[in-house]
Order: C-alpha cells, then sequence, then structure tokens
C-alpha cells in the first residue's frame, strides 16, 4: 500500500526542521538560528491517528535572484513539492508576512496541492491573534503552531491526516504477485542483475555509477510465481546527493522499498560490506520489510573451499542487527545462482505471511520460560501469561504480562531468538508486543 508524502515548505528560518523533528519525535534535522542550515532534504516516515506518511523536510525558499545554492534549494523545495500530495507551508507568526511567502503561496496556489497553512512560533496569544494576517496569501485560516512549545501540534496533525488521499486498495489481479524492490548502493550490478534473469536488456547498465535514474517495474514469471521487479536507483549517502535528480531517484528508491513485498538488497563482493551497503539495509528492516541479501561479482573473487563460510562470517559480524537474512552469492555476469535468488525471495514472501496457531504458540511459552524465566525488576516478579500472533507481514506476536514495561531488552532478544529458531522467520523481520 502506498505511504503518501508531505513536504514541509518556506521561506528560510521560519522553523521547518524543527517542525520536522517535532512531528518525528526526534532529531533527525539539524537545527541552528542562521538560515539556510537544510539544504539537501530530509525524509522518514511519521504516523499519527493510525495513518503513516511520508514527510519530507526541504531548504528555505528564497525568492529574489537566488545565488547557486540558493537555486538548488529552491530546485529541490519544489521537486518535494511536485512529489508530495500535501504540502505543509510554513510562516513566521512573529514577522507576519513577508514578500516570498506571497511568492510562494502564489507557486503553491498554482499547483493545486493540498496545502496546509501553519504560522509557527504563535508562542502567546497575542502572536496566535496576529496569525490572520496570512489570510492574504489566499490558503485559508492558519494553524497556529509553536514547534518549541508544542502547542498547537495535535491539531495541527489532526488536520494534516484528513487531507491525506485515503490508502488505495490493492489491485485484485496482483492478489498473487510478488513485488520484489532491488535495492543498494550505486554500480552493485541491479540493473545487470535483471537483465540476465529475464534474458534480454531491459536495462541500460554502465559501468558509470547512477545511470538508472528511477523505478523502473519489470513484470516476470519464474517457476509459476508471477513479479514485478522494481530496479531502484542506487541509493547514496547523503552528502553525495548533488544533484536535483539524485534526491529524486531516492526519494523513489525509499518509497520502492516501502511499498515492495520483499526486497533483494545487492552488495559488491570486491568491496565487502560497507558503511553504505548498513545505510541501506537499515532502510529496509526500518521500514519492516523481509529481505534477501545477494552477493554480487561473485565470479571476481578468488576461492578455495573456506570462502563464502568466511565472508557469511563477516557479514554476520558486521550485520548483526540483520543476521535473519539469507544470503546467497551470485554474479550478474555469468548468471551464477541469479535464479536461485527468486527461490529465496518465494520463500522469504510465504515466511512473512505466515501464521502459527495460539495453542503452539502457548506450548512454544511454556517451553521457553521453563528454559530462562524473565528477571525480576524493580523487585517484582514478571510472568507471561499469554502468547498470541496478531498480524502477518511482519509477523507480530503479542505477549500478555502482569508487568510489560519492565520487561528487559536482553529478555526481549531472547524471545525474538527462540520464535526464530523455532518456527524460521528466515528474511523477516518480527516484531514482538507486550501488553498487560
Amino acid at each position: 500500500m502506498s505511504i503518501p508524502t508531505v513536504a514541509i515548505v518556506g521561506r528560510p528560518n521560519v522553523g521547518k526542521s524543527s517542525l520536522f523533528n517535532r512531528i518525528l519525535q526526534k532529531r533527525l534535522a539539524v537545527v541552528a538560528e542562521q538560515p539556510g542550515v537544510t539544504r539537501d532534504r530530509n525524509y522518514a516516515v511519521a504516523e499519527w491517528a493510525g495513518r503513516q506518511f511520508r514527510l519530507v523536510d526541504t531548504g528555505g525558499i528564497v525568492d529574489a535572484r537566488p545565488d547557486a545554492m540558493e537555486s538548488q534549494i529552491v530546485n529541490h523545495a519544489n521537486i518535494a513539492i511536485e512529489e508530495s500530495d500535501v504540502v505543509l507551508f510554513v510562516v513566521d507568526a512573529q514577522v507576519g508576512v513577508d514578500p516570498t511567502d506571497l511568492a510562494i503561496a502564489r507557486s503553491l496556489n498554482r499547483s493545486g496541492k493540498s496545502c496546509l497553512l501553519t504560522a509557527n512560533k504563535s508562542d502567546n496569544e497575542e502572536f496566535e491573534r496576529d496569525r490572520f494576517e496570512f489570510l492574504k496569501l489566499g490558503m485559508g485560516e492558519p494553524m497556529a503552531v509553536s514547534v518549541t512549545a508544542g502547542r498547537g501540534m495535535g491539531e495541527l496533525l489532526d488536520a494534516l491526516v484528513a487531507l491525506l488521499p485515503e490508502p488505495e486498495a490493492e489491485p485484485t489481479e496482483e492478489a498473487d504477485v510478488i513485488r520484489v524492490a532491488l535495492v543498494g548502493r550505486p554500480n552493485v550490478g541491479k540493473s545487470s542483475f535483471i537483465n540476465k534473469l529475464i534474458g534480454r536488456e531491459r536495462h541500460i547498465v554502465s559501468p558509470v555509477a547512477g545511470t538508472t535514474r528511477d523505478s523502473v517495474d519489470t513484470p516476470f514469471e519464474h517457476d509459476g510465481q508471477k513479479y514485478i521487479l522494481v530496479d531502484t536507483a542506487g541509493l547514496r549517502k547523503k552528502f553525495r546527493v548533488y544533484e536535483d535528480i539524485e534526491f529524486y531517484t531516492t526519494l523513489r528508491a525509499s518509497k520502492a522499498i516501502d511499498n515492495c513485498n520483499v526486497a533483494i538488497v545487492l552488495i559488491d563482493a570486491k568491496d565487502g560490506v560497507t558503511a553504505q551497503d548498513q545505510k541501506v539495509l537499515e532502510q529496509v528492516v526500518t521500514a519492516r520489510r523481509p529481505a534477501v541479501l545477494a552477493v554480487n561479482k561473485w565470479d571476481l573473487i578468488e576461492k578455495d573451499s573456506n570462502t563464502a563460510d568466511g565472508f557469511t562470517r563477516e557479514i554476520t559480524d558486521v550485520l548483526a542487527r540483520v543476521a535473519f537474512l539469507p544470503v546467497i552469492y551470485i554474479s550478474a555476469l555469468t548468471g551464477q545462482r541469479v535464479p536461485k535468488v527468486l527461490t529465496l525471495v518465494r520463500q522469504v514472501y510465504e515466511e512473512n505471511r505466515k501464521r502459527i496457531s495460539t495453542p503452539d504458540l502457548n506450548e512454544f511459552l511454556e517451553r521457553t520460560i521453563e528454559r530462562k524465566h524473565p528477571p525480576a525488576r524493580r523487585g517484582k516478579y514478571i510472568k507471561i501469561r499469554y502468547l498470541t500472533q496478531s498480524e502477518i507481514e511482519p509477523p507480530t506476536f503479542v505477549f500478555f504480562v502482569n508487568h510489560p514495561e519492565l520487561i528487559d531488552k536482553s529478555y526481549i532478544g531472547y524471545l525474538t531468538n527462540q520464535l526464530r529458531q523455532t518456527y524460521g522467520f528466515a528474511g523477516v523481520p518480527i516484531r514482538l508486543k507486550f501488553r498487560r
């Protein structure tokens, strides 16, 4: 199901990044007093009232004869607006209407996008009354908020969620189709992988990193199973995202991860596991998508009988958080094990949809607690009374406990490992919830 996108725009120093951080309830965007700190766009998935949306923070829009850097910032903001479903237009209640505000409002009104005018820095009733000056922007009555104090944030987010498009139902004709996103840093061989798999030059392949600029869908059938393969632009480090189109394609790649059933994460055998590979995997795990880790260009590695085992140990050591992902060694150039990747994808897809019966889970719980009881905390004895699976995709397990807030993180890890050892879930992120 597609996640809607919300862009935060406005002139410099009106509090866009502070609003971004406040909605996410974490400090992701750099905030400073001087204008122009945000130059590229930050983005993350937020949630309010049960609705998820992708939030995009943009650099301040300037109007009068921008220099080269300012011109890039304007282009970045315009691309974010183009990609968005809803725009949060932020103005400064303490400064009032600025000529740049008028220019931005004209542009937004022409765009036809759903917009929510937000008067930030409404720190008291006087500034809140002053917000009506912004009616001249022709965008309706502004929402009064103080991001630093958290004032008006609930009302703002309620109004924002009301503007989000209704979730689109999945097409019935694709009910049996597995949507697979190929992700990885630039030039690891994603397009070559698809070309080898389908046996023709469907995608442009070049040694120049960044040849693929957008997400491209390729319908395909293998062993009676239908797939849609999505070749994405390489996910780059943030400081490498210089061009406007680079951020646009990175955002599209992120959307492809959000909307896939399974991700194939390609890494380069010659380079080993890089910091950028770890960032890509982190993005997949954060989106709670099942995945297969494919080590490409294996034909270029000098090997003996222990090479693959050694490489797997290295991956496990570096990527401990995603040690549950199946690893396969391939060559997109020669075709070595390329079809087997789809076999793994299908297995992981089924694992993600697996449901365990409640009686079976409670027998498992009894055995698991017998082996290792949850440690008492703050002088209180912890008793886990019941276990059930509440969801699939991803599999979600609910433990009913007398003191859920006292469950130790190490014991959560123990329960997770026991679930995997007993029921598998290879390649699948699983969620554990604890309720009273």
